[in-house]
């Protein structure tokens, strides 16, 4: 009696997974041989960059060479969309699938600036929280530290902060003082000279602080901490013009 049980559960078991592939099947199938009848954009977009809206993303689609209402989901080439769409900078990644009622979903992860580049010469450029160098939009601007100085230059032809080490410790000097709420409040600016030593403009107090560079920042906002708490209240704050903070175990402030 006990056999036929567990012959009868088994049976059960059995058609329970034929019925759930069945569905599976069918609904691919279905979605597979719908027509696309729109296009519906999902930014994932959590930070409030708005480089893009879904107009923008739209238009990057239609733009990519291929017919896509009207046509079958199963029929787009959706990778090589994605591929083209991923060509602009402020996009992180894209995904494209179709559903049941014949919609083309495009799903868009938009880039986060870090800081803001400013030349004089040329076009401002943001870097993105992967390193990313993309450019600046009409539609909205950013509130984040500027970078200037002939350095940018280099960070400009390379287009990505995580192909040099000097780009990568920057990288890294920047995370440091936007995740700070006291040196993300303070610092307004760095400029690069072309050797890459870095000379931090504050918000609030005039000194121009010659930061060296950007190795071993840690230690070195320790010891502007230190300038900040012990030294400006004591001596004045409009005393000193410059700091210098390159020598290890001293500040210099004159």
């Amino acid at each position: 009696m006990k056999w036929k049980l567990n012959i009868r559960r088994e049976i059960k078991v059995a058609v329970s997974l034929l019925s759930i592939s069945f569905l599976i099947a069918f609904s691919e199938r279905k979605q597979g041989g719908s027509v696309c009848k729109d296009i519906v954009v999902e930014l994932d977009n959590l930070h409030g960059n708005h480089f893009l809206d879904e107009a923008d993303v739209i238009k990057l689609v239609e733009g990519s060479g291929q017919k896509i209402k009207g046509v079958g989901i199963d029929r787009i080439d959706l990778k090589t969309i994605e591929k083209k769409i991923k060509y602009d900078k402020h996009i992180l990644d894209a995904e494209l699938f179709g559903d049941l009622k014949g919609n083309l979903i495009v799903n868009v992860e938009l880039r986060r600036p870090i800081a803001r580049i400013v030349q004089s010469d040329a076009p401002d450029a943001y870097i993105a929280e992967d390193g990313v160098i993309m450019p600046v939009s009409e539609k909205y601007t950013s509130r984040v530290i500027l970078i200037s100085g002939p350095f940018v230059k280099k960070l400009l032809e390379d287009e990505d902060l995580t192909k040099s080490e000097e780009g990568i410790q920057l990288k890294q000097m920047i995370e440091f003082i936007n995740e700070d709420d006291f040196w993300k409040a303070q610092i307004a600016q760095l400029d690069i000279s072309s050797n890459g030593k870095i000379t931090i403009y504050p918000q609030v107090t005039g000194q121009r602080v010659e930061f060296g560079r950007a190795d071993n920042f840690e230690p070195k906002f320790k010891k502007l901490m230190i300038f900040y708490k012990e030294i400006l209240p004591q001596r004045g704050w409009t005393r000193y013009e410059r700091v210098n903070l390159e020598y290890e175990g001293q500040i210099i402030a004159e």
